[in-house]
């Protein structure tokens, strides 16, 4: 359904800063910088879409986030979503709702939230039920 997301940015370098050690933590390789000299790109595991992409605006205007957007992550893990979190508020994020399972959306549902330093709104999410401490599942 989604082909990429792609946030704007003043910076490509800070962001890129920002953005490399919580895309590792998740899992999301580095798009061949040759291929995208305009973008700093990840892409999926398996090397394909969606791309999460950061660029400078094309039309020279301000990066600005919008109210109400966003821009949700799937984690691996809780443990990923725990430290891509951490990862973030180090490297200059403002925290926008901790690491917590959140039943209101689904049992599963194990998500934290930040806006990154251009103000973006990033979710990591893990939707994934985890085995309880001492279960060999």
């Amino acid at each position: 359904m989604i082909s990429h997301v792609t946030l704007g940015t003043p910076d490509k370098a800070r962001a890129e800063a920002f953005y490399a050690p919580i895309m590792e933590v998740l899992g999301l390789p580095r798009r061949d910088p040759a291929k995208a000299k305009a973008f700093v790109m990840w892409t999926a595991p398996d090397g394909g879409r969606p791309f999460f992409v950061l660029a400078t605006p094309f039309d020279g205007a301000p990066a600005n986030p919008g109210n109400g957007n966003m821009t949700a992550l799937i984690a691996p893990s809780r443990a990923a979503v725990d430290a891509a979190f951490a990862l973030a508020l180090a490297g200059g994020a403002t925290e926008e709702g901790a690491p917590s399972l959140r039943p209101q959306y689904h049992e599963n549902f194990y998500g934290a939230y930040f806006r990154d330093p251009d103000g973006n709104k990033i979710c990591i999410v893990c939707h994934r039920a985890e085995p309880l401490t001492g279960d060999s599942a």
